[in-house]
């Protein structure tokens, strides 16, 4: 079996070969931290884990590496509004994300670089490139001519002069062009701002992932990813310029996932139609929100939706169910061969599935088919060595796509399942508190308690959580 990945710069899907033989290198756009992060850049983070997971089970030894963009005109806008120092307010969100991150199951990468830390690179580069005439300086500004990079377009196809359509134009007519874009700017009163050759400045936001992915990665990287609303202008230029300074392909792949759509329109703060990471996972599991990104395909859109989240959660919990314990005595015989062979189908279908450029979907229906399976040899009374490699091949299939599929027999488990039984429950303890009905409102929460759900009334109603068993 050989791994196809759609590249986004020849619209096709290709064998996947690395820059070298079993590693592969891969640099993943992050977040600018000036807000509460949102499902919407969970999403990105989470579908580039499980690449990088898919990669590393099929034996590439993998460098990852995500940034965070710590100065930008948003920080500062956020900073001035708030009256906070714009490095701390970066910091804040920067290490909130971190845990976020974490929180999500998702691997930590092998680098975090961020700009604030790569000030003199990035003015080495841009000197360079305006060593080779790629780059000049206007009133302490620097600009990449975009007109002398002869391929510019190709990434999004976009011819030249409709190049701006639809981007954050610097609109200084004094440009030699109007594509031309920012690699320094100059500062501004009030700004952050660093020394360089051409004055005080900061940074354009392109030119920050070009150097970083340089200096952590090399000239050429196997991997660049992101969303698909950074095909242009963002990654556009960071081609741009990182292959006019090195001459050489920046990256053999270029992925982009779809994008989390709330009321069918993409979440993003400049619309206010999203829902923060820790709002989502005050209510959900990360398996739940891993199971909605991969039960479509990660470069299409995904609808967020009470149903859709709500039927995600059903599916973890039927992967759950297959992690049950078997209590039977039945180690050979039919049933054991078929469950045998289940097993071994279905880590057979996962890898066809996975190496279709990632098609978690039909992965997951081989997982759905492995719990049957599963299911069936339990209710036959099978246990033994072919039940307890069956489970633990699903653990490790599904640990690829990054689910932690707690078992299902605890009382987490149990309470991820019945979530919405639960809810009910702590709502009808509610009614019968108000009718004063207070015998009946204590047994409710009395059976809770006997499940390890413990309730917690406040002025603001009742909550409810799991007490750990240990």
């Amino acid at each position: 079996m050989t791994l196809h990945i759609y590249n986004t710069l020849t619209r096709q899907r290709e064998p996947f070969e690395t820059v070298e033989e079993r590693r592969a290198r891969m640099y993943v756009c992050g977040p600018t931290v000036y807000a509460d992060a949102h499902i919407g850049h969970a999403m990105s983070a989470i579908v580039f884990d499980m690449i990088r997971r898919y990669l590393e089970f099929i034996g590439y030894d993998v460098t990852y590496v995500t940034n965070f963009t710590d100065v930008d005109d948003k920080i500062i806008v956020r900073a001035n509004e708030t009256g906070q120092d714009p490095f701390q307010l970066a910091q804040f969100y920067t290490d909130k994300y971190l845990k976020h991150l974490s929180d999500l199951n998702i691997l930590a990468a092998d680098a975090y670089p961020r700009v604030t830390n790569e000030i003199m690179n990035i003015i080495r580069v841009i000197q360079n490139l305006g060593e080779a005439d790629y780059a000049y300086e206007m009133d302490g500004s620097v600009y990449f001519r975009v007109e002398k990079n002869e391929e510019y377009g190709k990434l999004s196809r976009r011819k030249q002069e409709k190049a701006m359509a639809g981007t954050r134009v610097d609109s200084d007519e004094r440009k030699e062009n109007v594509a031309d874009f920012a690699l320094w700017k100059a500062a501004k009163p009030g700004e952050p701002s660093w020394n360089s050759p051409w004055g005080p400045g900061r940074p354009g936001w392109h030119i920050e992932c070009s150097v970083m992915c340089l200096h952590h990665l090399g000239e050429t990287i196997d991997i660049h990813g992101g969303g698909n609303d950074l095909i242009f202008p963002h990654h556009e230029n960071e081609i741009a310029q990182s292959e006019s300074l090195t001459s050489k392909p920046f990256a053999r792949y270029w992925m982009h996932n779809g994008m989390l759509q709330l009321s069918g329109e993409k979440m993003s703060k400049s619309l206010g139609n999203l829902i923060t990471i820790d709002d989502f996972l005050e209510q959900h599991s990360a398996d739940a929100l891993r199971m909605l990104i991969f039960t479509g395909h990660y470069r299409k859109p995904v609808a967020y939706t009470a149903e859709s989240i709500t039927a995600a959660e059903r599916s973890v919990a039927r992967l759950q169910r297959g992690l049950r314990a078997g209590a039977g005595t039945v180690s050979v015989g039919e049933e054991v061969n078929t469950l045998r062979e289940a097993t071994e189908a279905a880590r057979g279908g996962f890898r066809q599935a996975m190496d279709d450029d990632f098609n978690t979907s039909a992965a997951l229906a081989h997982l759905f088919e492995l719990v049957r399976s599963i299911n069936t040899a339990r209710a036959a009374g099978v246990s033994g060595p072919f039940f307890q490699a069956a489970q633990e091949t699903l653990r490790e299939l599904a640990g690829v796509l990054g689910l932690s599929l707690m078992d299902a027999s605890g009382a987490e488990g149990n309470a991820l399942a019945a979530k919405a039984f639960i809810d009910l429950l702590v709502s009808v303890r509610s009614d019968l508190r108000q009718e004063k009905q207070w015998a009946m409102a204590d047994k409710v929460r009395d059976r809770l308690a006997a499940l390890s759900v413990l309730l917690e009334d406040t002025p603001d109603g009742t909550t409810w959580r799991i007490e750990d068993p240990s």
